[in-house]
């Protein structure tokens, strides 16, 4: 029996839980229609197309990747808010790494007036926060946030694809890999601070 009441946001809903199990490169309208109980055309009176429901996915992703830093990071800084804000982007990738994809995926086509450009301003926003204990000069902000992007969008996606195979401990390398960081931002911090 088809479900009735669906909207767009119920509809966004469950392709976003259905990527998280199958992939973002697996989405569907069929298999979005299959999961809520409908015939595939009842999907187009409350999206567009595909590519509209993968990108109310990716807004919403990004959305919710922001408050997961954010929410991490409140109250902390300097090196407990990196581990916290670190570590909250790895869970959420983790947890969610179909709508992590088609967040990372929209990012990079987003035009003008693209509603997930306030959703990857949050994100960057929290970022930013994470940083803001090492007291960093604001021409060195920029190269701090691709760094941390760079490194732990790397080891975040790697480790939910199953990309670390090595019998070390995942966790002991993600930890190795954040005392780095910490270490390193700490030290630009002390070098770039006049003497006297």
């Amino acid at each position: 029996m088809p479900r009735a009441g669906l909207t767009p946001l119920s509809v966004t809903e469950a392709a976003a839980a259905l990527i998280d199990e199958i992939g973002f490169e697996n989405l569907s309208m069929g298999l979005v229609a299959e999961r809520l109980g409908v015939k595939t055309p009842a999907l187009y009176k409350h999206v567009v197309s595909q590519a509209d429901l993968a990108h109310r996915i990716a807004v919403r992703a990004m959305a919710d990747f922001a408050d997961a830093i954010r929410d991490a990071i409140q109250g902390r800084a300097g090196s407990d808010a990196l581990a916290a804000g670190a570590q909250a982007m790895r869970t959420y990738v983790r947890e969610h790494p179909g709508q992590y994809a088609a967040g990372d995926a929209a990012a990079r086509q987003a035009g003008p007036d693209d509603p997930i450009i306030p959703a990857v301003e949050r994100v960057v926003a929290s970022w930013a926060a994470m940083l803001h204990g090492y007291h960093l000069d604001s021409s060195q902000e920029i190269h701090a946030l691709r760094m941390l992007r760079s490194v732990l969008h790397g080891f975040s996606t790697l480790e939910a694809a199953g990309g670390f195979k090595f019998d070390a401990s995942v966790d002991d390398s993600f930890t190795w890999i954040v005392d780095f960081l910490d270490r390193g931002l700490r030290d630009i911090t002390t070098s770039s601070t006049p003497a006297g």
